[in-house]
């Protein structure tokens, strides 16, 4: 499936306005982690999968959230976010975990529960990726615990079901009239 001017416009235009969200919540983040210690970024995690969602659910091409998520963390690196090139392999990584899902339906099922688990891929992949990046190692077990599953939660929630109340209220707008979203709304409209 190629992609046209317009998906790579759009998705480029979402990456770019999710960088400066997530680089937004990259401050709450660490105020929450000053409050709670590691767990405190577990909450809002699902925040940074979310463009990923967004796009592969707007698109609905192969790549779409690989792409968007590696986009957006390249563009935060761009504006400030203190963690360096090394965002750039995270966003891969947390887009890799959702691509991964929508793969898995052949880029065909974009459901609820399709978003919701590649909201969780997401949680998953930069899970682990942050278990022996940030340390996690070092933590009681039990904690870790704890930490996988707020961010599963977060993942399903924020990524998800906001991704796809996002996105549906984009299309509810006309602006995705020429997207798959967008087509697949004016035909459940005529039918």
């Amino acid at each position: 499936m190629e992609w046209n001017l317009r998906e790579i416009v759009v998705m480029s235009t979402l990456a770019v306005a999710f960088a400066i969200v997530y680089l937004l919540f990259f401050q709450v983040g660490s105020i929450m982690v000053g409050f709670m210690g590691p767990i405190g970024y577990e909450p809002i995690f699902g925040i940074w999968f979310i463009v990923s969602i967004i796009s592969a659910y707007i698109i609905r091409k192969p790549g779409a959230a690989f792409l968007a998520e590696t986009i957006a963390a390249f563009v935060e690196v761009l504006i400030g976010n203190v963690n360096g090139p090394r965002l750039i392999l995270s966003g891969m990584i947390q887009g890799l975990g959702a691509e991964l899902v929508f793969a898995a339906t052949g880029w065909k099922r974009y459901s609820v529960p399709i978003l919701i688990a590649a909201g969780m891929g997401s949680s998953v992949f930069s899970f682990a990726w942050g278990y022996f990046l940030s340390g996690f190692q070092a933590l009681s077990p039990q904690y870790v615990l704890w930490m996988l599953i707020i961010r599963l939660v977060s993942g399903a929630l924020l990524a998800g079901l906001l991704g796809k109340y996002i996105s549906d209220t984009l299309a509810k707008t006309g602006v995705l009239n020429g997207m798959a979203l967008g087509k697949e709304r004016k035909r459940r409209k005529t039918a």
